[in-house]
């Protein structure tokens, strides 16, 4: 088809008039790809994958019953702009029975979002200028730093590494960055390394913020799956709400990814321009779908249910790595693994094959050992794996992660 004048009005920050026209494959591109050629080479084998990003089981029974009941109501049908007061106050209650974050003001330091997500998207509209910098992690999401650029502003990039728990280095910032810096987004526990923050490393961060003038942005997708005692929120953090915000999201929580529902928690002010930004981009998410992930917040049993079966599954997970050579260690909540990769794989054959970085090693278990992972090479070369693997029971994770082994457990690898 000959070339329209349509291409050369995109915009720059999509590519322009080179949209579409780049013949290079994304990361997650590549495993889809991979794992296609896998099913077409191996009919009817099964592929374990352990790159999966979300739930492996749907909404709990009664939350989905309470969704049912509250889209019958005819008061819930139209447009939720920002929301009603069930979920806000709902997100308040929880934030102090489960996070120990008192004194939430659910009707002017909270608003719903229409999933995480949508809330990193929005949030760079209200708070960056163009040249503005915005600190983030690597490995890391980075929806947050994409709208940043989409807006003229910069994004500067800490790699998290195993020698700092995971932990961004705030000390090893740039004095010019931090200069010209608006915003700090953190993750804990983090996608994908599954690393947890402290209190003490929380505290340093509201030091830091209030030092340098900065806004900082917690995503706290993971923050209720934890393995042992309550979830750790930045809110809890004394002078917290003075700098920050908090996002909680129902997507890994409740098994509610394809709801897209959550909150956005903390100081007045940010929490007020967050709203009229998304006045400005959605007309709020289907108050039958907010009232039902308040129904969750008012039930946080159903997270501490899910969390134990991950739980479960990571101890189970780990074992098997280590005994493949893995240097795995179970983390403190998510549903990540993270480890570093292999240098090297030996085949039973006596077949030896090195690696140059993650994805190679990606590349090559999907397709020789019909093992699904997701690699990153952005600080250092690791593999995350997930426990939210299909498995129907729990004599059928048994199975699954004994298959694993067995699959691991024919090659030799070398770190």
């Amino acid at each position: 088809m000959a070339e329209s004048y349509l291409q050369n009005l995109l915009a720059d920050r999509i590519g322009g008039s080179q949209y579409g026209k780049s013949t290079t494959l994304y990361k997650f591109e590549k495993i889809k790809r991979a794992k296609r050629a896998a099913f077409a080479a191996h009919p009817g084998a099964e592929i374990i994958d352990l790159g999966v990003g979300e739930p492996d089981e749907m909404a709990f029974p009664e939350v989905v019953a309470e969704l049912h009941r509250e889209a019958l109501k005819s008061e819930n049908r139209g447009y939720a702009d920002n929301g009603d007061a069930v979920l806000k106050q709902a997100a308040a209650r929880y934030l102090e029975r489960v996070c120990g974050v008192p004194g939430i003001d659910p009707e002017m330091e909270v608003i719903h979002s229409i999933g995480s997500k949508a809330a990193l998207s929005i949030l760079p509209a209200a708070l960056v200028n163009p040249g503005d910098y915005v600190l983030m992690t690597t490995p890391g999401y980075p929806v947050f730093g994409t709208h940043a650029k989409y807006l003229g502003g910069r994004v500067h990039q800490t790699p998290l590494t195993e020698a700092n728990e995971f932990l961004p280095d705030l000390g090893a910032l740039p004095a010019e960055v931090l200069d010209r810096a608006k915003a700090m987004v953190i993750n804990y526990p983090n996608n994908p390394t599954g690393a947890s923050a402290t209190a003490e490393f929380f505290g340093e961060v509201v030091r830091f913020a209030r030092q340098h003038r900065l806004v900082v942005v917690h995503d706290a997708a993971y923050a209720a799956l934890v393995f042992e005692g309550q979830p750790l929120s930045f809110l809890a953090t004394p002078g917290a709400k003075e700098v920050g915000v908090e996002l909680h999201s129902c997507s890994k929580s409740f098994n509610m990814t394809g709801w897209r529902c959550g909150f956005v928690a903390g100081n007045e002010l940010l929490v007020r321009a967050y709203g009229d930004v998304k006045d400005n981009t959605d007309s709020g998410q289907f108050l039958a779908i907010q009232h039902a992930a308040a129904y969750g917040f008012e039930h946080p049993e159903i997270t501490e249910r899910i969390a134990a079966k991950y739980s479960r599954r990571m101890t189970a997970l780990v074992g098997v790595l280590q005994a493949a050579g893995f240097r795995a260690r179970k983390p403190k909540g998510s549903f990540f693994l993270y480890v570093k990769a292999p240098r090297a794989a030996t085949r039973a054959d006596g077949t030896r094959l090195k690696f140059q970085t993650a994805e190679e090693v990606s590349e090559w278990l999907i397709t020789d050992r019909l093992v699904s992972t997701v690699p990153w090479d952005d600080a250092g070369a690791y593999l995350r794996f997930s426990v939210t693997f299909m498995a129907r029971d729990e004599a059928d994770e048994r199975r699954v992660l004994e298959e694993l082994a067995r699959r691991l457990g024919e090659v030799t690898f070398e770190f």
